[in-house]
């Protein structure tokens, strides 16, 4: 009986685990993509519409006799869902990706827990005493994150070897790029923290509405319907949103293997 309940609690950190090593090999594949000519915004509505049309099958098929009816309300809580944990977040993501590598994306994921945890403060969800250890423990945590992040961004560091002066003039460029990508960064791991603190303050997904994978499927629906309005105004060359068969193709077909997958953890151990 202790083994089973052993295994049951390990169920939830084993799926965290492997959602980490698929993301890592999702945003090395997008860079990939990148690099070769796709865009960026294009590639995130892509991903998201194909995400939402697999996500339906499930939730139609399996779940239409278990879930009550939809209403209007909640149509415009999955869109508001959809704005600051798909649509700010996963654009400036990639965006980020574009500007820098997927080694500054995965140094500044830490800024996540620590803007969660003063997003918690600042909306009274997290008691901070000072005299407690505990509090005392994760204000310290915080400002570790902190400064590692803004580290890894603003360090350039010198040259390597030296060089001519047009191979330091790239190296600024590419040294500003990184910056640039640290603050989308940044600002993307405030936007999903956003997400997770209004989650907690109003759960939609246990209170709003029953059925999470329903909620999961019309989420990513409306991410993909903002991410194509976004798409829309930031990416004029029609070019641009043809799909190659290549690494491009493979990147977004990873991708939503690993978005569905994430999915799928969530429904199956909330």
């Amino acid at each position: 009986m202790g083994m089973k309940a052993w295994l049951s609690g390990m169920v939830p950190i084993a799926a965290m685990v492997m959602m980490e090593c698929l993301d890592v090999g999702l945003i090395t594949l997008s860079k990939a993509a990148m690099s070769r000519g796709m865009n960026h915004f294009v590639f995130v509505v892509n991903y998201n519409a194909l995400a939402s049309l697999i996500l339906f099958l499930p939730s139609f098929i399996f779940h239409r006799t278990k879930r009550p009816p939809l209403t209007f309300s909640h149509f415009c809580k999955f869109f508001l869902l959809g704005l600051p944990g798909f649509t700010v977040m996963q654009n400036w993501v990639f965006t980020g990706v574009s500007y820098s590598s997927p080694t500054l994306c995965y140094a500044m994921s830490c800024l996540i827990p620590a803007f969660t945890f003063l997003l918690a403060v600042a909306f009274r969800l997290e008691d901070l005493d000072s005299r407690s250890s505990r509090s005392q423990i994760k204000f310290l945590g915080t400002l570790i994150s902190i400064s590692g992040a803004l580290i890894v961004t603003l360090y350039k560091g010198p040259p390597i070897g030296g060089g001519s002066i047009s191979s330091n003039n790239h190296l600024l460029k590419t040294a500003d790029n990184w910056v640039i990508g640290g603050l989308f960064f940044a600002a993307a791991g405030l936007s999903l923290s956003a997400w997770n603190t209004c989650q907690s303050k109003a759960p939609i997904l246990t209170s709003g509405y029953p059925s999470n994978i329903t909620v999961i499927s019309f989420v990513t629906l409306f991410g993909a319907i903002q991410s194509t309005a976004v798409s829309l105004i930031a990416v004029r060359d029609s070019n641009a949103w043809k799909l190659r068969p290549d690494i491009e193709l493979i990147s977004i077909i990873y991708s939503v293997r690993t978005l569905v997958s994430a999915f799928s953890w969530v429904a199956l151990i909330s």
